[in-house]
């Protein structure tokens, strides 16, 4: 997907109606959003087009990935789909509705407001799950939530890791008993290394094949780390990884 597309998308269904140009942090934006349409139409190539296919934009903001898969990757593809984006916050799901109006796709998209960690609010049995930039613990609900459903596919760009995010004391606790220093650039790559460890496993060992790749630059945002999850359900595979995750949660090597 080309990056000046995008933009001129975001621009169209975000920007223009309130009379500014983009920004440069927008910029930005569309670069990972370029991005991650990339590994969407790769991902939907994949699938079979004979089974009507659910993207669920999980932790959507103002939507910019779902409504963008929309008309740019779905519809020229002439796939039999429909998207929903989920954000909890409510003038983010206005702003997504409104720009869903201009957007003018054939793919049908609603925009619903709830907690991602809501069960209720996803559709069953989704075909991709995508989430860009999940802060915290949004993440780790995304992973839950999608492991619980059975999502087929799921595509996760998880940004910063606070003390809410669940693993995170537990990551304090293994710095301090392999000492660690305290300094804060090395004390955080440790603590982030650990808490993406958990999570890997933990899709692995829910049946989950993983790859972890820079979806994008390290220039363009640090957190560029892409989660590329496909639900094969391999139970060797997910026998060492629950030992694995049992080990790390353990703090144990062994």
């Amino acid at each position: 997907m080309l990056v000046p597309e995008v933009e001129r998308w975001l621009d169209r269904l975000y920007i223009d109606a309130e009379g500014a140009g983009l920004r440069q942090e927008d910029r930005r934006k569309a670069v990972e959003v370029a991005a991650m349409l990339d590994e969407i139409g790769r991902a939907v190539r994949r699938i079979s087009s004979r089974v009507p296919l659910v993207l669920v934009d999980a932790a959507a903001g103002k939507s910019y990935v779902g409504l963008l898969a929309a008309k740019l990757v779905l519809e020229p593809m002439g796939r039999a789909a429909r998207v929903m984006t989920l954000e909890r916050e409510a003038q983010r799901v206005e702003a997504s509705e409104r720009a869903s109006g201009r957007l003018g796709s054939a793919v049908p998209v609603e925009c619903r407001q709830a907690e991602v960690s809501h069960l209720g609010a996803w559709p069953p049995s989704p075909s991709i799950v995508v989430a860009l930039h999940a802060c915290g613990p949004a993440a780790d609900a995304i992973i839950d939530a999608s492991v619980t459903v059975g999502a087929r596919l799921l595509l996760l760009v998880p940004c910063c890791t606070s003390e809410a995010v669940a693993f995170a004391a537990r990551a304090e606790q293994l710095a301090l008993s392999v000492g660690v220093p305290r300094h804060a650039p090395v004390r955080r790559r440790f603590l982030q290394a650990i808490v993406d460890a958990e999570r890997t496993w933990r899709l692995e060992a829910a049946g989950y094949e993983t790859e972890v790749v820079e979806m994008v630059g390290a220039t363009v945002t640090p957190h560029n780390l892409l989660w590329r999850a496909r639900l094969v359900g391999e139970p060797v595979r997910m026998a060492a990884a629950a030992r694995a995750l049992e080990r790390l949660r353990a703090g144990s090597g062994q």
